[in-house]
């Protein structure tokens, strides 16, 4: 599968209460049961107005279909090229 950055824009996201999180968690859980595919969301970060989301799919339009069936802003869908980390600078070439 392929790994995607989503970024949804949600005026007042830093604001949201655990409970709110946890309610749009399970309906994006629901949203991925649903899919029918193989798909998988890593974790989600909110950082003001945005929620930035990691999701594992096939493609990009199965990343769209999982926000529309769960009522989701997805205004930014980005294919990640490449990941790295603190360990990278060890890593033998």
């Amino acid at each position: 599968m392929k790994r995607f950055v989503i970024e949804r824009e949600i005026p007042g996201a830093s604001d949201l209460t655990p409970q709110q999180l946890a309610e749009i968690a399970q309906t994006s859980n629901s949203a991925v049961e649903s899919l029918g595919v193989p798909y998988t969301w890593v974790n989600s970060y909110v950082a003001g107005d945005k929620i930035y989301c990691v999701h594992e799919a096939e493609d990009a339009e199965t990343i769209l279909e999982h926000a529309r069936r769960g009522g989701f802003p997805a205004n930014r869908v980005t294919e990640v090229a490449n990941e790295f980390g603190p360990q990278t600078a060890t890593a033998v070439v």
